[in-house]
């Protein structure tokens, strides 16, 4: 397996999953432009989004973090897939897509917007309530169990850690959510998150 992977990006959680697992992948680092953040255009040769992450596997580019995570669960058999009970695997398939189509969107508008001077300022007072609501939700959740899932760290809690990182770094995550930071403290102490940030090198939301 081969990962395309970016700087600062979602790729970083492809990394850790596929040290969990302990599956056997080549890294191909790119870096983003210093100014713009953007990704550097050799990445639109391995795919014509030209994103991160990408997986190449026995023939397939796959991209999309929430697919290749999927794909990578399917590979080893189930391990890190959802919890036995059927409570459990709506969860798990919940916050596999909630991730990136509810709690990402305003992360990265906020991001966006701490770049727009005066204006953007003015506007990212709108955006942090909007975050709040997921931020409280997610507080909620991790209160009543020690993953996302269950009681068992699965591909969820792989996929849910980029916004809650992007969060902590940027959209006032802190002690005043206990059950959410417990949460981050047990991922970023996993040995397979920290072999995952020795191979994919400087990650800012650690």
């Amino acid at each position: 397996m081969i990962v395309h992977h970016l700087n600062n990006s979602r790729s970083q959680r492809i990394l850790w999953m596929l040290e969990e697992l302990g599956l056997p992948y080549e890294l191909r680092r790119y870096e983003r432009d210093p100014e713009t953040m953007f990704a550097p255009a050799e990445l639109r040769k391995v795919h014509p989004l030209g994103k991160s992450p990408v997986l190449e596997d026995d023939g397939r580019t796959l991209v999309e973090s929430g697919a290749i995570v999927e794909y990578l669960v399917d590979k080893s058999g189930g391990k890190f897939g959802p919890p036995s009970d059927r409570d459990g695997q709506l969860r798990y398939r919940m916050f596999l897509h909630y991730a990136e189509g509810s709690m990402m969107p305003p992360l990265l508008i906020k991001l966006v917007l701490s770049r727009i001077p005066i204006m953007g300022k003015v506007a990212m007072k709108r955006i942090q309530p909007m975050i709040d609501v997921h931020l409280d939700y997610v507080e909620a959740e991790l209160s009543r169990r020690p993953w996302f899932a269950g009681d068992d760290l699965s591909a969820a809690d792989v996929m849910m850690s980029f916004p809650l990182e992007a969060a902590r770094s940027r959209a006032g995550l802190n002690e005043s959510r206990p059950s959410t930071i417990a949460w981050l403290e047990r991922v970023q102490s996993r040995p397979a998150y920290q072999r995952a940030l020795e191979v994919g090198g400087p990650y800012a939301y650690a």
